[in-house]
């Protein structure tokens, strides 16, 4: 009886304290990440339907993507996606998946609410296993973070048209203004806005 009891007693604190960690590691993270400065990183992402490599500025769900293809702006509620090959502007009120696929720091806010995770610790990093709770478009994510720093590195997402995974590197915070996080048509003057909201 002594030693059942002393065997619960050990291991139920050590599982549950174990499920609180990913907690915590997740919201120490996304502390560093939505620094209210702001913050740029180099971006690789492979994917089902596309691959491409660019740079990224964020601040809190603010963010502008620049790819060889496009640039990006995200001012919180509009995106403006500017193609380079058709000189257009696409307007647009974009989804989580949507937004997930292009900002690879949008995880900070998707894993608050209607997502599980678990963890596991690997060569210096976290690896926070994340499913979703109930339907959503992105079922389920790795993140891996450096467990001294905890910036992420990489995030895998499974979505219905199969995994997408993006590589973070040279993250560094900076101040960063709310301007550049909006279309200005003044600095494409020729380019044709197509407005899809």
């Amino acid at each position: 009886m002594v030693i059942a009891l002393s065997f619960i007693i050990y291991h139920l604190p050590f599982s549950f304290a174990y499920g609180q960690t990913a907690k915590q590691v997740l919201d120490k993270t996304a502390a560093i990440v939505a620094a209210k400065s702001g913050a740029k990183a180099s971006f690789t992402i492979k994917g089902e339907q596309f691959n491409t490599s660019g740079t990224i500025a964020a601040k809190g769900k603010k963010f502008q993507a620049t790819t060889p293809q496009a640039t990006i702006w995200f001012d919180g509620k509009t995106q403006w996606t500017y193609l380079k090959k058709n000189d257009e502007v696409n307007v647009a009120n974009p989804t989580e998946s949507e937004l997930a696929a292009i900002n690879p720091y949008n995880f900070i806010y998707m894993y608050q609410k209607g997502y599980k995770y678990t963890m596991e610790k690997k060569n210096g990093s976290f690896i926070v296993h994340l499913t979703a709770t109930d339907k959503r478009s992105i079922q389920e994510m790795y993140i891996t973070i450096n467990s001294k720093s905890h910036i992420p590195s990489q995030i895998r997402m499974r979505q219905q048209k199969g995994w997408t995974t993006i590589d973070i590197s040279g993250f560094k915070q900076s101040k960063l203004s709310d301007g550049m996080f909006r279309f200005n048509s003044k600095d494409f003057p020729n380019a044709e806005v197509i407005d899809l909201r």
